[in-house]
């Protein structure tokens, strides 16, 4: 267990990296979210590409591996329209309930197992994220331009994201993690090209450096997490997608110079330590194969 929480801590690592790029495309220079999602699955795609296997064509036939991409761009264009209205760490705050979302999910539709124990470990964990952050919703969730409609995207962006989470422990018996990789990147890619080509920008050379820095730790961490999904029950590895914040906070402090508060530090111990604890909890099973 423990060299799974490594894996998911490098993954969860990695994901919010990409879209600190993503962040400084939009709200700095002025590119369409549309394009930042678009571009992120684009490049994935053509990195991705030699890993093409006659299964991965074979899944691309299966309706479900399209419904898994439609949440996943849906999950990243959510974000990006969030981070282009709203501090980082409101909108972290309100895309974390996409674990809570995956823990439901996981236990409704996948009929996995849960203890008393790991739901209140789960609860603890966002408790700690919420300390992190101490989130304002604002006045609006609608869809102005002012940070309510920001976190109001977060939201869906969380709700995709669990969903995303859910299905990929769903599917991952249907095909290798480096075809199911690939499915979610060039369907994505395909599903927002009528939205994003007319706001591709001018691509000056710092453009181009953000947009490949997104779509590679982008294409990283899911590749990680991918593994991760494959070797275990998606409640059982819920928690870990709070190490996601744990690369948000340290992103912040090196680009935006936002140095962590005793009230952020405290928030941390939590996430961390509901994490270690539900690694030591001996492994979950299916209702399916409990009898």
């Amino acid at each position: 267990m423990w060299k799974l929480a490594a894996l998911m801590f490098l993954a969860m690592s990695m994901i919010p990296a990409g879209d600190t790029a993503g962040k400084l495309l939009s709200s700095e220079h002025g590119v369409s979210p549309f394009f930042v999602a678009w571009s992120r699955f684009v490049i994935g795609s053509l990195v991705a590409l030699p890993l093409v296997r006659p299964d991965t064509l074979r899944i691309l036939r299966d309706g479900r591996i399209w419904l898994r991409a439609a949440l996943l761009a849906g999950g990243i264009l959510s974000i990006q329209m969030a981070l282009q209205r709203a501090p980082v760490a409101d909108v972290f705050a309100a895309f974390f309930i996409g674990p809570i979302f995956s823990y439901l999910l996981s236990v409704l539709l996948l009929g996995e197992r849960v203890t008393r124990l790991r739901s209140a470990l789960m609860l603890l964990g966002f408790a700690g994220v919420l300390l992190v952050v101490r989130p304002g919703l604002g006045p609006s969730l609608g869809p102005g331009p002012g940070t309510g409609s920001g976190i109001g995207f977060a939201l869906l962006a969380g709700l995709f994201y669990g969903a995303f989470l859910t299905a990929s422990r769903w599917l991952s018996p249907v095909a290798r993690p480096a075809s199911l990789l690939f499915s979610q990147l060039f369907l994505s890619a395909l599903m927002l090209t009528p939205f994003s080509l007319q706001t591709v920008p001018e691509l000056t050379p710092t453009l181009i450096g953000l947009t490949f820095t997104s779509a590679l730790f982008s294409l990283g961490g899911n590749f990680l997490l991918l593994f991760a999904y494959a070797r275990a029950p998606a409640a059982t590895l819920a928690p870990f997608v709070y190490f996601q914040l744990i690369g948000a906070v340290l992103l912040g402090w090196v680009v935006f110079r936002d140095l962590p508060d005793a009230a952020t530090w405290a928030g941390l111990a939590l996430i961390i330590g509901a994490g270690i604890a539900s690694a030591n909890l001996p492994p979950v099973a299916s209702r399916a194969n409990a009898g």
